[in-house]
């Protein structure tokens, strides 16, 4: 081990002005150590008594672990470590480690003793320096305390704003819950009662809630109105359109025979009674079930399909129209169509047809009148599920992207 130069300790602020003897007794007493980057010379918790005079190089004292690590300070050469443990006797307060190649004095407490005895003006200075550092501490201390303190106040006000956002992401959802089951109360449960007909529908909104809808209901004599439509949006405010117009369809359905009558009147009342910036496309047709005639007009929604297991036919609705509560005017077709024993009629909106495959292709009129035709032998529930289990095998767990509704009519 190197011997400690005399000349290297006269250097050193905290002996600046020590007589040759109080240098020559340090020089003796001390032992020297050299520390590389990152090694620790001293570590929190540790028992220890000696006193650490830096030579050379440059350390810092850190306190807590990790994450934790609060650096209190940066010492270099004159500086001396390891006091509060000698005057204290209580284990080491801080860690402390090179930043950089480093070259210290390690001085026993007796020896730092003896050394101090004979000089006070040493004492004086060292007080000095350790009441200084002291200071410097608390003021650390404290400020690092309000910088926690404010990060803890800001955690607390994000904590409160997310328990806010959650209490309203709940009610929410609660609402909207509420909103589907109100929805579904209001879509039939159950169809006429008619040896000639049976009925099978289903609803499917992309949200808890949508715009798609479907109605089968008594109207004048031995008929019934059968309604499918789509409102050109989706969530609750499609969902509150949607409600207002089966409403006024039905009510409108219990003043007017002719089911173009009907769509006019509904069209002028969705126009007085709203300004939301959406529209409703709709069919809605009265069958007579005992005669299979069917009497329907078309306000710019999707083509029916008529199916005649009879003779294999599986062909498209038509009949002009207009969407409904966009314009005062709206041109609709009435059509008579003639049906027979056996035929299904298949109602459906665009998200049917619309529905799209994982690599982005979509189903199409094309695919869907090709499976209606493999409905042959089935029930009009038998062919309701069939044909919602063809659309699910094309999508093939791609999302839904948009409402779904399919009302399957067929005659006895």
């Amino acid at each position: 081990m190197a011997s400690v130069d005399v000349n290297v300790l006269r250097s050193l602020p905290l002996l600046e002005g020590a007589d040759a003897e109080v240098l020559q007794a340090l020089a003796h007493a001390a032992t020297q150590k050299d520390f590389g980057p990152g090694q620790v010379i001293l570590e929190e918790g540790a028992s220890g008594r000696e006193v650490y005079l830096i030579v050379a190089g440059l350390v810092e004292v850190v306190k807590g672990q990790e994450s934790e690590e609060t650096v209190l300070a940066r010492r270099g050469p004159g500086d001396f470590l390891g006091e509060m443990g000698l005057i204290e006797g209580s284990p080491r307060f801080a860690t402390v480690r090179a930043l950089e190649p480093s070259r210290l004095l390690v001085i026993s407490e007796r020896d730092l003793r003896e050394v101090l005895a004979g000089n006070p003006e040493m004492v004086y200075e060292a007080t000095r320096v350790l009441s200084s550092r002291l200071r410097h501490a608390d003021l650390q201390m404290i400020a690092d305390l309000q910088r926690k303190n404010r990060e803890l106040a800001r955690a607390y006000r994000e904590l409160k704003e997310a328990q806010v956002a959650l209490l309203e992401k709940e009610r929410l959802e609660h609402e909207l819950e509420l909103a589907r089951e109100l929805q579904e109360s209001i879509l039939p449960q159950s169809f006429p009662d008619t040896p000639e007909a049976s009925f099978a529908a289903s609803n499917r909104p992309a949200r808890q809630v949508g715009g798609d809808f479907y109605d089968v209901f008594p109207v004048s004599g031995d008929s019934v109105g059968l309604v499918i439509a789509d409102v050109s949006d989706k969530g609750l405010a499609a969902a509150l359109y949607m409600a207002l117009s089966r409403s006024l369809i039905r009510a409108e359905a219990g003043h007017h025979v002719s089911p173009r009558d009907v769509l006019v009147s509904t069209n002028e009342l969705l126009l007085q009674m709203t300004q939301a910036s959406m529209f409703v496309t709709v069919f809605y047709g009265v069958l007579e079930p005992g005669t299979g005639r069917l009497c329907y007009a078309r306000a710019g929604h999707d083509y029916p399909v008529l199916f005649r297991p009879a003779t294999g036919e599986c062909r498209f609705l038509r009949g002009r129209g207009t969407v409904l509560g966009c314009v005062g005017e709206v041109g609709l077709e009435e059509v008579n169509e003639e049906l027979c024993g056996g035929d299904m009629l298949c109602l459906y909106t665009d998200g049917v047809t619309d529905a799209n495959s994982p690599a982005g292709e979509l189903l199409g009129r094309e695919r869907l009148r090709e499976t209606i035709s493999a409905t042959e032998k089935m029930s009009a529930a038998e062919a309701c599920d069939f044909i919602l289990q063809s659309v699910d095998r094309f999508r093939a767990g791609a999302a839904q992207y948009d409402d779904m509704a399919l009302l399957v009519v067929k005659l006895s």
